[in-house]
């Protein structure tokens, strides 16, 4: 390829910057042994978190936001977001400035990895979760605030069949569920679908209880295949009707009802479309299930624009921060999605390979250590590159040069 690209980067808060170094080392040297020095990523960090407010005074410069647009593409670590008081979440930030309106996580099981499930190699599913609306758009307001009293008035006056037992200790926050935003999500998950040859469509909601959201949600999804996927989908409603041997079912279940089918019939969905706080409900439900949150990637993606942003899906852990014990795999195997989506194949999956590989060892972190010779992260990533250099995987490089070609 003989290609330079610049990506900017967050080291993120907490244990964000242990996880950061480690991930950083292991992407430079899959790239250099890939492709043999011909490629090479040019890193530029930019600011935001606890980093950004100690040196700009503010938790997300304007600076950060100019360069991840410039560039369309970033990785981040984790970054602290305060409850109940603070600054607003910085995520959510950056998904709703940027428009990153689907977050994208793949999540299989892990030969090697402790589960708590009887078969957690049944768990193969694509999560996309709206990602700009819902209650995530922070549009909320105080109890006994001007504003409470105002919606509580119009409720009262209006043929809401809605039930407010405690008007004068109520707070409110408003859902915001749109048909534009829907349709381009569930769009993009049966896009998804298509592209990597997937049977299924879950689409996940609480329909029966929020009939013009949730329901309008659910409702778009299967007007939008319909429409737009003719050829390509089906529903329990038309199998009899076509032939599904080459087609993608469209389908849907009621939230609670699929936390049941994470557990009891995983095997049912391969990709999940959700609302906002249901899919971040769903998707660390899935990652528990696999081993936890710790080994489970994570991107904010617009498929319009092509602009990205790559991270870790968990927190910023400030109890373990500078102890070198924090697990950096939902960064590194982010940094597998982003070479991915880069075209970088062969790095992505000498990166994938060999990890995978470490933990079917038990080469491992604390976390997922079920012995007491755990890896410190620092540890963990020298193991990474040792597996990723050695002789035999060397040799399979051309395989993988051939699959990225």
């Amino acid at each position: 390829m003989n290609q330079n690209i610049t990506i900017p980067f967050i080291e993120g808060d907490g244990i964000g910057p242990e996880i950061w170094a480690v991930t950083k080392q292991i992407i430079d040297k899959a790239v250099a042994v890939s492709y043999e020095g011909k490629n090479k990523i040019e890193w530029v960090e930019i600011l935001a978190g606890m980093n950004a407010i100690e040196k700009t005074g503010l938790p997300l410069p304007d600076e950060t936001i100019a360069e991840i647009k410039k560039h369309k593409i970033a990785i981040k670590g984790p970054l602290t977001t305060p409850v109940g008081e603070g600054f607003k979440s910085i995520n959510v930030q950056l998904r709703q400035i940027l428009d990153l309106y689907a977050c994208v996580r793949p999540m299989g099981y892990i030969k090697g990895v402790k589960s708590e499930l009887k078969h957690p190699e049944k768990i193969n599913m694509t999560v996309f979760r709206e990602n700009t609306e819902d209650l995530y758009g922070g549009i909320e307001f105080k109890m006994n605030s001007k504003e409470v009293h105002e919606i509580l008035d119009i409720v009262k006056n209006s043929n809401s069949k809605g039930y407010v037992h405690f008007p004068d200790t109520t707070a409110i926050a408003l859902k915001i569920v749109s048909k534009q935003a829907s349709e381009r999500l569930i769009r993009s998950a049966i896009n998804y679908a298509i592209a990597h040859k997937l049977p299924s469509v879950t689409i996940v909601h609480k329909g029966n209880i929020l009939k013009f959201t949730e329901g309008g949600f659910r409702n778009w999804g299967y007007a939008l295949a319909k429409e737009e996927f003719p050829d390509q989908t089906y529903t329990w409603d038309t199998k009899d009707s076509v032939d599904t041997s080459n087609r993608i079912l469209i389908q849907d279940r009621i939230a609670d009802a699929f936390f049941q089918d994470i557990i009891l019939n995983p095997q049912k969905h391969a990709v999940v479309a959700s609302t906002n706080l249901n899919g971040d409900y769903i998707s660390d439900a899935i990652a528990g299930c696999i081993g936890g949150i710790g080994i489970s990637p994570g991107a904010n993606i617009n498929y319009k624009t092509g602009m990205a942003i790559f991270e870790a899906t968990h927190g910023s852990a400030p109890d373990i921060a500078g102890k070198d014990i924090a697990n950096p795999l939902s960064l590194i195997f982010s940094g597998v999605m982003m070479l991915h989506h880069i075209g970088w194949t062969a790095a992505a999956n000498l990166i994938d390979a060999a990890a995978k590989q470490l933990i079917l060892k038990g080469k491992v972190t604390g976390d997922l250590s079920i012995t007491k010779a755990a890896l410190s992260c620092s540890e963990f990533g020298k193991a990474l590159i040792e597996e990723m250099t050695s002789a035999n995987k060397i040799n399979a490089l051309s395989d993988l040069k051939d699959m990225a070609n």
